[in-house]
C-alpha cells in the first residue's frame, strides 16, 4: 500500500474499484466528477487495457472527458448515446435513504441529466460522506448569469419559510472570478446546516426565477457504494434491499487525484 494514500485515499479507491466490476462489456455508462470518479475512471481504463473491456462513455464534465480518453475510454455525448445502462458518480453527502446532496465540484447539472438518464445510478463515497440528516455540505444550486444578484435574495427570501437552520446563500468563486459551470453558468452555495425535508426543497428550488438546477438527488441513487479506510467496502442495493462486503486495497502508486476535488 503506498505511503502517499491517505485512509481517505483508499477508501476512495476501494469504492471506485468496486463499482468497476458493475460494468459490462458493450455498456453505455455514465461517469462523475471528483476525486472519487477520477479513481473509477482510472479502475475502468485498467480493465479496458487489460481485459479489453469495450464501453461508451458520457462524461458529466469536461475534466472526466479528458481523463476517460486519457486511459482509453471511448467517450460520446449524451445527445449521441441517448439512454445508458449505468451511470456512477461520487457525492457529497447521503443520507439512509440514499437522497444526495452533489455539485461540490461544480457539474450537477450534466450529473443529474446523465444520472437520470440511466437504467440505474450507482454512488461511489468515502464513510465520511454518510449522514443521517442532509445539510451540512453547501447546497449547490446552478443559476443563471442573468439577475444573479436578485435570484441569491429570493433564495434567501425563500429559504426563511423551510425547514432548514440557515438561509445563507453564497456565490462560489473561482480565485477572485465567479465560478463558470460548464455550461457558462454560475453557483450559488446554501448554507442551511440542516435539511428537514428534502424533497419538498428540491421543488420549491427549481420554481425560482433564474435557477437552472439545484444539487439534491432524490429517488434518483439505486445503489450506495461505500468504502472505509482500511480498503473494505460496503455495496446496498435500495430496491433489492441487500448489503454486501469487500475489500479492496490498492497498488503503490502515486495519488494523481489529490486535487481533483470532490
Amino acid at each position: 500500500m503506498s505511503a502517499d494514500l491517505s485512509p481517505i485515499d483508499i477508501a476512495k479507491f476501494a469504492a471506485a474499484k468496486r463499482a468497476s466490476g458493475f460494468v459490462e462489456d458493450g455498456m453505455r455508462v455514465g461517469l462523475g466528477t471528483g476525486s472519487t470518479a477520477a479513481w473509477l475512471v482510472k479502475c475502468l481504463g485498467e480493465r479496458v487495457q487489460d481485459e479489453g473491456l469495450e464501453i461508451t462513455a458520457v462524461a458529466t464534465s469536461s475534466q472526466t472527458a479528458k481523463q476517460a480518453q486519457e486511459v482509453g475510454i471511448k467517450v460520446s455525448s449524451l445527445n449521441d448515446v441517448k439512454w445508458l445502462d449505468l451511470t456512477i458518480d461520487g457525492a457529497d453527502e447521503y443520507d439512509d435513504e440514499l437522497n444526495l446532496i452533489k455539485g461540490g465540484g461544480g457539474a450537477l447539472l450534466q450529473e443529474k441529466i446523465v444520472a437520470t438518464a440511466s437504467d440505474r445510478m450507482i454512488v461511489i463515497a468515502d464513510s465520511t460522506k454518510k449522514v443521517a440528516t442532509l445539510g451540512a455540505f453547501p447546497l449547490p444550486v446552478e443559476v443563471l448569469a442573468f439577475g444573479m444578484p436578485t435570484t441569491q435574495l429570493l433564495l434567501e427570501e425563500m429559504l426563511n419559510g423551510l425547514d432548514v437552520m440557515g438561509n445563507k446563500a453564497t456565490p462560489r468563486m473561482a480565485g477572485d472570478a465567479l465560478f463558470v459551470t460548464d455550461e457558462g453558468n454560475h453557483i450559488l452555495d446554501l448554507h442551511l446546516g440542516r435539511i428537514g425535508n428534502a424533497r419538498q426543497l428540491a421543488l420549491i428550488l427549481n420554481q425560482v426565477p433564474g435557477v437552472v438546477e439545484n444539487g439534491l438527488f432524490i429517488d434518483i441513487c439505486d445503489v450506495i457504494v461505500t468504502g472505509y479506510g482500511d480498503g473494505t467496502v460496503e455495496t446496498r442495493d435500495i430496491n433489492s434491499g441487500e448489503t454486501d462486503t469487500a475489500q479492496f486495497l490498492p497498488e503503490p502508486v502515486e495519488n494523481v487525484f489529490r486535487d481533483a476535488g470532490v
